[in-house]
């Protein structure tokens, strides 16, 4: 583990890219800006956004335009790409990351591409960008421009997404059982989270795909080189989960309204019995409040079986009841 002092504002990691000889050496805390730059090399630097001179290391970095400086520094929560002399920076849609764990909240990855680097910036430690790293640690001579690097990135966010998808895939077969098991249960508190997920990946996503369309389709003198090819490469990809994304939600909706649909079909039913007590309770409720009230010449008020004659009289209004809701199909 690396104890030195840190050098750079916001420094997490960065690496130095020699495709000639198809290397990668992450530098370590105590590298300068200086250290970043060298003959044939490009670099990738990841900050962390929470140092509040990020700003001002990024003006001391040449090739960033002004427009790519604001992206790296903005804390806007919405998906951008912008191809602008042949550079390409804005903000990408990523899953945060815990110390111990994944998580599916949504967090944001800043970032600005030239032919000699590609600067990333966040708020909070992020899925892709982590294994991104991993993955550079293992084959460093795979990427030799910085265009590989940002599709390295995308692909990790849609390898990220391929297993959110699996997971909520795993949650509503478990909810599925439940709702279509005899027993009945609400599951609509289990699913609002499921749904709640896949409507924010979804849309996300489509914010992401048309803006790789819209970027891909610029003048090839303003993108950087290579960046059609994986553009087109990107594209196909996160289609392809994007399409598996709606299908869940199309999913969740549906059982969404199985759920409403035996609900109210539990409600009716409770509705229905309460209405069958109302009728069985009616009759005796009239006979009881005949004998209740104040009035002369009641019947069975004088004698030793008026008691008897009222039971009796509240018995066959009930029974009279019983036949009259099978007489008319009711029970």
């Amino acid at each position: 583990m690396d104890t030195l002092p840190v050098n750079i504002p916001g420094f997490v990691w960065a690496y130095r890219f020699s495709p000639d000889e198809k290397t990668a050496v992450r530098l370590n805390n105590s590298a300068t800006v200086a250290d970043l730059t060298a003959e044939n090399c490009f670099y990738w630097l990841h900050l962390n956004l929470v140092d509040a001179r990020v700003p001002a290391l990024l003006e001391t970095l040449t090739g960033l335009t002004e427009d790519a400086k604001s992206a790296l520094t903005t804390r806007d929560t919405h998906a951008t790409i912008t191809v602008d002399e042949q550079m390409l920076y804005g903000t990408l849609v990523d899953c945060q990351r815990d110390f111990d764990q994944d998580t599916n909240n949504l967090g944001w990855l800043h970032f600005a591409m030239s032919d000699r680097f590609i600067i990333t910036t966040r708020l909070q430690p992020l899925r892709s960008v982590e294994r991104a790293r991993a993955l550079i640690e293992k084959n460093p001579g795979k990427f030799s421009r910085p265009v590989d690097l940002f599709e390295l990135l995308v692909i990790e966010f849609q390898r990220t997404l391929i297993a959110i998808v699996m997971e909520l895939t795993e949650e509503l077969n478990l909810i599925e059982d439940f709702v279509y098991d005899n027993a009945p249960r609400d599951e609509r508190r289990r699913l609002a989270p499921v749904r709640r997920t896949v409507v924010r990946l979804h849309r996300h996503l489509r914010t992401v795909l048309a803006l790789m369309r819209r970027a891909a389709a610029a003048d090839d003198d303003e993108m950087p080189f290579g960046f059609d090819d994986v553009a087109r490469r990107l594209t196909s990809r996160l289609e392809t989960v994007d399409h598996d994304i709606y299908a869940l939600q199309d999913r969740a909706r549906l059982l969404h309204e199985e759920i409403d649909s035996k609900q109210s079909s539990e409600t009716n039913r409770h509705l229905y019995l309460l209405s069958i007590m109302t009728a069985f309770l009616l009759p005796p409720t009239l006979v009881t409040g005949f004998f209740g009230m104040n009035t002369a010449n009641l019947p069975f008020a004088v004698g030793d079986y008026g008691t008897e004659y009222a039971v009796a009289l509240i018995v066959a209004s009930i029974a009279f009841a019983w036949w009259l809701l099978r007489r008319v199909d009711i029970l």
